[in-house]
């Protein structure tokens, strides 16, 4: 038995057949192509799968598709391309923000929500609105600058910085 849903991904208008319990990372993986939804660890401990929701981080491995019918839903494919990086992005590859780049996406991601809400955050606030993520490379420290020259950059795109 399958079942239709939509959802908008990346701003666009999607519709997929599932089966009922399939997970929102299997769908956006998996039949989406949506390569940076890195479903790794499937229990929600690890963040590589962190996709946005209505603007808010979500283990896609954990949340079931049907339950983003309706649902605005941010990957990374969605927020920049090669040639024009969204400043977390960039911050991330200016401050060596990764070693083998898996669990990037995710971080990235959540690293957007977090701005998005606390645009200046100190380095407590980012270790905060970053856990639940696991970089298996240890770049921790880069990562947390990442986002705080990220926090910095958009803050002057927007004149307050």
């Amino acid at each position: 038995m399958t079942i239709a849903v939509s959802f908008r991904v990346n701003g666009v208008d999607r519709t997929v057949e599932i089966a009922p319990h399939e997970t929102l990372g299997e769908v956006l993986n998996g039949r989406l192509g949506m390569n940076g939804v890195r479903v790794s660890c499937d229990e929600g401990e690890c963040g590589a799968c962190t996709v946005l929701i209505d603007g808010a981080p979500v283990d896609s491995c954990m949340m079931l598709a049907i339950q983003a019918a309706g649902r605005d839903i941010l990957t990374i494919e969605g927020l920049g391309t090669a040639e024009n990086l969204h400043p977390i992005q960039q911050a991330f590859v200016e401050e060596h923000g990764f070693q083998c780049g898996f669990c990037t996406p995710g971080f990235v991601l959540s690293a957007k929500a977090l701005l998005d809400t606390t645009p200046h955050p100190d380095a407590t606030e980012i270790a905060a609105g970053l856990s639940g993520h696991i970089c298996r490379c240890g770049s921790y420290p880069n990562i947390i600058r990442a986002v705080q020259r990220a926090a910095e950059e958009l803050g002057k795109a927007a004149g307050n910085g």
